[in-house]
């Protein structure tokens, strides 16, 4: 599929949490054919992927290994990847866990760990690149939220709960940061399709009911999230914060 080129985007500094798989893999990807500097972080190891991105792009990401919920670690990474690129005047926080889960056997410990990967680790993020991004004169931060919370969906309380926080942090940091020219908004996948989902929760017993409950009965995919994500990275959504744009394939749509 043709991807639409957003002219603004070329050499400008971005910074991906969790972009060497799924869906940051496809965004990481999406913004080097745009021509940006790209920096992600995870925790496993993205050298493969650095080395496809180099030979198929001509220009490679910077990998930085770390885990998310370390905030000294993280903001290590913001300023190692300023030193590279520039400090980032894009933010696409996109790290998450969605590891299923119940209610009455959710321990502490677990709850902690989850609201650090899906909530905190976006709100530290955010804290990290804002000051470069007044610095800059604006900025554009997307949160990656999920349908998860707007389904009630039941398989992961905590996630849901993550996601809808940080639909509210989306409102409140663009009401903060708006007399600063930084845009905040939220991308909310639906059911995405990546390695990870398909290997370990897509059965034909959970996702035939789905896909049907969607006005496009077909499958949503990591690329399908490219281009609403470099939209609202990019001058073409110029006038647009604080929203939430869910790209589901008219899941939601369906109630």
């Amino acid at each position: 599929m043709p991807r639409a080129v957003f002219p603004d985007l070329e050499g400008r500094s971005v910074f991906i949490t969790g972009g060497g798989s799924g869906i940051g893999a496809a965004l990481t990807e999406g913004f080097l054919e745009q021509g940006a500097k790209v920096a992600f972080v995870q925790r496993s190891d993205a050298t493969v992927f650095c080395d496809e991105m180099e030979k198929k792009h001509g220009q490679r990401p910077l990998f930085l290994a770390c885990d998310i919920t370390d905030v000294a670690a993280l903001r290590a990474a913001v300023a190692r990847a300023g030193d590279a690129n520039g400090a980032p005047t894009v933010l696409i926080n996109n790290a998450a866990n969605d590891v299923r889960h119940a209610t009455l056997e959710v321990t502490e410990d677990f709850w902690d760990q989850n609201q650090a990967i899906n909530f905190k680790a976006h709100f530290f993020a955010s804290q990290a690149v804002i000051p470069g991004m007044q610095r800059a004169g604006g900025g554009r931060i997307v949160n990656v939220s999920s349908i998860s919370y707007l389904k009630g969906i039941a398989e992961y309380p905590s996630y849901a709960a993550a996601n809808a926080a940080l639909v509210g942090l989306t409102r409140a940091h663009a009401r903060e940061f708006g007399p600063d020219n930084i845009r905040v908004n939220a991308l909310i996948p639906g059911w995405t399709m990546t390695k990870k989902q398909l290997d370990l929760w897509v059965t034909p017993e959970k996702y035939d009911p789905f896909l049907k409950s969607q006005c496009l009965q077909r499958p949503v995919m990591p690329e399908d999230m490219v281009a609403p994500t470099l939209f609202l990275a990019s001058d073409a959504s110029h006038a647009i914060t604080g929203q939430s744009l869910p790209v589901d394939n008219g899941l939601v749509a369906t109630g």
